[in-house]
């Protein structure tokens, strides 16, 4: 169905017109749909039938409403064993608190000597470039460069990283981190950087480097992350074997 007609309530022939385009691909998990009043010149009815026919799939659990923002296509979530891999937002939200970022920059670039050798792709082959601010009930904690080849996750190009976290896309397309190396050192940023973080560029932070990959042991992702020493709390576990 393509086309509004008068053999049933129009916001029902909506809901299933934005179904289908959803289904086949056409309004891909993690972006943006038109605008209602895109929406309403495009197939000739009032801002308020597109407004229920968008609603009734909200109430699906299809679509999701950001206010200032517009409306995104959610994709299918998978159970995920959030114990021993998880992302910043799911890892705050087990500590009762309220995860945010800021995205400072999203591009994309070739992949270069070292991330092609990181990535075992060729140094042309393009990756994205993701730099961020992450937050904690408002309070800076660290701040991220992630790098993800373009080959793992296309639609990244078009999906806002403000409104669906890097891990919630993962999950979307379907794309499976079976575990993760990471190192722990000591660093300094330059004041242009530490400023984001409210700290002087003097000050010691936790520099985390963490190199995600899938079952196959590709690399999917590689991310380092700058954190704020009086902010972190984190224990390891160690166990023996008899």
């Amino acid at each position: 169905m393509s086309n509004i007609d008068y053999q049933s309530p129009m916001y029902l022939q909506l809901r299933e017109i934005i179904r289908t385009k959803i289904e086949d691909g056409d309004f891909p998990p993690g972006t943006a749909i038109p605008t209602e009043h895109e929406l309403a010149k495009t197939y000739g009815i009032n801002r308020l039938t597109v407004r229920n026919g968008i609603a009734a799939l909200v109430n699906e659990g299809l679509l999701k409403r950001i206010q200032g923002k517009g409306v995104y296509v959610l994709g299918e979530k998978r159970e995920q064993d959030l114990e021993t891999l998880e992302g910043f937002s799911q890892m705050v939200r087990k500590k009762n608190a309220n995860p945010s970022s800021q995205i400072l920059a999203k591009s994309l670039r070739p992949a270069g000597h070292k991330y092609g050798k990181i990535f075992t792709i060729d140094p042309a082959d393009q990756i994205f470039y993701i730099k961020r601010v992450n937050y904690i009930d408002r309070e800076p904690y660290s701040l991220e460069e992630i790098y993800i080849p373009h080959a793992v996750v296309p639609e990244l190009e078009d999906i806002d990283l403000s409104v669906f976290s890097v891990y919630e896309i993962y999950d979307f397309y379907n794309i499976d981190i079976a575990y993760s190396r990471q190192t722990l050192d000591l660093t300094q940023l330059d004041q242009s950087d530490a400023r984001f973080l409210d700290v002087d560029s003097s000050t010691p932070l936790l520099l985390f480097t963490n190199t995600s990959y899938n079952a196959a042991e590709a690399v999917m992702e590689y991310s380092r992350s700058c954190t704020r020493p009086d902010k972190a709390n984190y224990k390891v576990n160690f166990s023996t074997k008899g």
